[in-house]
């Protein structure tokens, strides 16, 4: 592939879409690929700039609580990125990697410009919003190709031709710094969730459960900061129980996968869909059993009474009498940890990205 790559994502944060990006791109750079990456600073991303054959070019972008001004911010970025994107109108053989449905100015830029585009498509935008699907069907017209992360994901797009499934990784480097252990984790009785503060993603349930179970000790990681986690707590009118602590956003979340018994996702199916899971493939990679919704891309990495369990954040009870059972009988422990840590080994790294290299190439 003698194609220069130019991508694009828009924020620029620690959760799934923009960590998966990163195994991508350190992988092409790697090999040698020629990569303009537009995105905006303070995020996981940050870590390729030590790259010689990687251009990096960023902007400033956060959130607000104030929707209408987030997505003013939203515009003002598409708008930068779509002129920034004919720099490459008379370059040859230039490919626009797309990363989530967002950068949608580039990839229209592109697309008047005659190039390549290939989306990396994330979300579901199904049940996300008109906007999402707005976005979506702007996709479907504007890409080339549309790598999907999971047949769940993909059903959904009424668009067949040229898209594939290619299911997210861990990283190598990731991996090499797990360390799996089913005495230690099953003797540390401890329960770990990484997620957000949007409650769909189920961080109040996640609260109850530590407050019903009070023998066992909850660890929350949350994608944001300690402020705006001061702010939900304060509006939520809600208390920590002793056996839970809160962590504010990390840039390294191996030392709690090494310390975790245990991982959950509890977003709610009713609300929001997972279209892959990273969280819970992360935790596989650890040798740590999952209780995950029984519906979307991560309950396909599942197979319930193997390596974990499919249990929706409704039945919390069921939830509460899964951990339990699963933390006080070794012999189950030992199992699931063990099949976990088997099924993890499918998603390969090097595997992902020789099959989006295949997507990219001319």
């Amino acid at each position: 592939m003698n194609s220069k790559i130019v991508c694009f994502h828009l924020f620029n944060d620690y959760s799934g879409s923009p960590k998966v990006l990163r195994i991508v791109l350190n992988n092409l750079l790697k090999k040698g690929f020629q990569i303009d990456l537009v995105t905006s600073k303070g995020g996981v991303l940050d870590e390729l700039v030590k790259y010689q054959n990687l251009k990096y070019f960023s902007y400033k972008y956060t959130f607000t609580s104030n929707s209408m001004i987030t997505f003013m911010r939203f515009l003002g970025v598409q708008l930068y990125t779509f002129f920034l994107s004919f720099r490459y109108l008379f370059k040859r053989n230039i490919v626009f990697y797309i990363n989530t449905l967002l950068p949608v100015g580039p990839a229209l830029a592109a697309c008047l410009m005659g190039k390549k585009v290939v989306y990396h498509y994330h979300e579901n935008a199904k049940v996300k919003g008109v906007f999402y699907r707005v976005l979506c069907k702007c996709m479907e017209v504007l890409a080339s190709d549309i790598i999907c992360v999971s047949e769940y994901q993909r059903s959904f797009l009424s668009r067949k031709k040229n898209v594939v499934v290619i299911p997210n990784a861990i990283s190598s480097d990731f991996v090499r710094r797990i360390t799996p252990n089913m005495e230690r984790a099953f003797s540390n009785k401890r329960i770990l969730m990484l997620g957000s503060l949007k409650l769909y993603k189920g961080t109040l349930e996640f609260i109850r459960l530590a407050v019903n179970l009070p023998k066992y000790q909850f660890d929350l990681v949350i994608n944001d900061t300690s402020d705006h986690i001061d702010s939900f707590q304060k509006e939520q009118a809600i208390s920590f129980p002793h056996n839970l602590k809160v962590y504010s956003r990390q840039n390294d979340v191996v030392p709690f996968y090494n310390n975790a018994s245990l991982v959950l996702n509890l977003s709610n199916k009713e609300k929001f869909v997972e279209t892959f899971g990273l969280t819970a493939l992360e935790a596989m990679s650890a040798g740590l059993p999952v209780i995950v919704p029984t519906i979307g891309g991560i309950a396909e990495i599942v197979v319930d009474g193997v390596n974990g369990y499919k249990i929706d954040v409704q039945d919390l009870k069921k939830i509460e009498e899964t951990i339990a059972l699963i933390l006080s009988d070794r012999s189950l422990y030992y199992s699931l940890s063990s099949h976990a840590l088997y099924s993890s080994r499918s998603f390969n790294e090097d595997i992902m990205c020789r099959s989006i290299i295949g997507v990219l190439s001319y």
